[in-house]
């Protein structure tokens, strides 16, 4: 029974160590990832600037403002020609929401930037930089906060959510065999 026991220990301070491992490496990268994100962010947010000022530039040239060059865009009877009308449109939306995020994303502070960047999150853009995440090692305080972070997240659900009611289990069932031994 002593060598089990033994064992056992050894293995769950070997889990403890893994997971520390494991919480510091994976929460390390999520401020990497974030960089990433703000970096391919700032790119789709500089194209859209750039169709903006294109259509800026088509509406000063015709004498008109870019407002008014998408109203009477739109409201042409040529459906081809309407439809750059809410091309026009949907590029201001897209300019103000990329800027809105990217400002938003980047102006957080430490610890509410995840939650920022969950509320702002372009899903076809986090994909994309999913898709080409290069992990790294984390050399900012803010990536060494998450590491810490990490392994203190992971050591607390193991030890609260399987440590803990594991022993408990282990303790009403010795528990129980006592009193029916007893009684």
């Amino acid at each position: 029974m002593k060598l089990v026991r033994a064992a056992l220990g050894a293995g769950e301070g070997l889990l403890d160590r893994a997971l520390c491992v494991v919480g510091t490496i994976v929460f390390s990268q999520i401020p990497e990832f974030m960089q990433q994100y703000l970096q391919r962010l700032g790119g789709h947010l500089d194209e859209a600037r750039r169709q903006l000022a294109q259509f800026r530039h088509a509406a000063e040239q015709s004498g008109l403002t870019l407002d008014r060059l998408i109203h009477q865009t739109g409201a042409n009877a040529d459906p081809a020609v309407a439809k750059l009308g809410v091309v026009m449109t949907d590029a201001v939306a897209r300019v103000n929401t990329l800027a809105a995020a990217h400002a938003a994303i980047q102006n957080a502070a430490i610890w509410t930037r995840p939650f920022v960047f969950l509320r702002h999150v372009d899903l076809g853009i986090a994909g994309a930089t999913w898709s080409v995440f290069k992990p790294a090692v984390p050399t900012t305080v803010e990536g060494l906060a998450y590491a810490a972070l990490g392994m203190v997240v992971l050591l607390g659900v193991y030890h609260l959510g399987v440590k803990l009611p594991i022993a408990r289990a282990v303790r009403l069932r010795r528990e129980r065999a006592g009193s029916i031994r007893a009684g």
